[in-house]
């Protein structure tokens, strides 16, 4: 029970401060795996990009997954409820006072507060998700994974030409996946 506990604290403490959708969870997360033994930084990085491709926010679909990988499936969902549980409540505040306060100084100025600390959350996430994807830590300094930088470089080009743009998002994970399978990337 200890465990689930724990997971609870976790993820509701995550889900309390991680302003910004699914992205901002991750420096939460990164520091959860080096914390506790739920999960690896390797693991991290497969659970975005699944999480990234699957239906849902990515927040929770991340929760799921280290809840389950910890303490099985009721892990799993204690970890899913528990990110949530706080957003929920909040939007239940706010929701019953929202006309109340709408046009409070105190309001606007904390949401106009809290916009830099989002953009600077996700920011790092973006920073974070570099480093697990396109470089590898060694003694010697920070090693880049060229041919992941050269993929990543031509699927941006590609995606800006105007017939590209019309493909379906889903392409870009087929794309993907063919060219990891083929060049085993």
């Amino acid at each position: 029970m200890g465990i689930i506990l724990k997971l609870i604290w976790a993820y509701l403490k995550i889900g309390l401060f991680a302003i910004g959708g699914g992205l901002a969870t991750i420096p939460f997360l990164i520091e959860l795996a080096k914390k506790e033994d739920w999960f690896t930084i390797a693991q991290l990085t497969n659970m975005i990009a699944i999480s990234e491709s699957t239906p849902g926010p990515v927040g929770i679909n991340m929760a799921t997954f280290s809840g389950f990988h910890a303490a099985g499936i009721l892990g799993g969902i204690v970890a899913s409820l528990a990110i949530v549980i706080p957003s929920f409540l909040i939007i239940i505040f706010i929701a019953k006072f929202l006309e109340n306060f709408s046009e409070n100084k105190y309001v606007k100025g904390a949401f106009f507060g809290i916009r830099p600390a989002v953009t600077a959350m996700i920011a790092i996430a973006i920073f974070e998700l570099f480093k697990l994807t396109l470089v590898t830590k060694t003694d010697a300094g920070w090693l880049p994974h060229w041919e992941l930088i050269l993929f990543a470089v031509l699927t941006f080009v590609c995606m800006q030409l105007k017939f590209v743009k019309k493909w379906h998002p889903a392409m870009w994970f087929v794309v993907g996946a063919a060219v990891g399978i083929v060049f085993k990337l």
